[in-house]
């Protein structure tokens, strides 16, 4: 059991580390060179939509694991017994995986649902983590 809350830690950060494909591909598709290097942000403007959807989601997977990787510890430590908390912790990158898709794909209403499932079962791990530590 307790090997779920760290897969879902782990396959979390995969997941963040996969929104930089979008990021990527928006900037190479905005002439990105060696020579951008020195002011990265400077081509946002320059950037097609799905860019800058892209740079968007990448900072808010960011803001999401800072939320989730505490949580997944915090499980980790106290060891929950739920299946809810197991069923929250596997679906969590899913969640987060789909959103981008959603995001970078301009799927509002999608991106909204995936974004608050996504936060709610980051809510459940708390939840049953500080359960347990009572």
């Amino acid at each position: 059991m307790q090997t779920v809350f760290a897969w879902s830690l782990c396959l979390s950060v995969i997941v963040v580390l996969l929104s930089i494909v979008p990021l990527t591909l928006g900037r190479i598709k905005a002439g990105y060179s060696i020579e951008n290097m020195s002011a990265p942000r400077a081509l946002f403007n320059e950037l097609p939509d799905f860019g800058k959807r892209a740079v968007w989601c990448h900072q808010n997977c960011w803001e999401s694991i800072s939320i989730h990787a505490p949580a997944c510890l915090l499980c980790l430590i106290t060891l929950p017994d739920s299946n809810i908390s197991l069923i929250a912790a596997w679906i969590h990158p899913l969640l987060r995986l789909l959103y981008i898709v959603a995001y970078v794909f301009n799927i509002p209403i999608a991106r909204g649902l995936l974004w608050a499932s996504g936060v709610f079962t980051t809510i459940i791990l708390y939840k049953e983590g500080i359960v347990q530590l009572n």
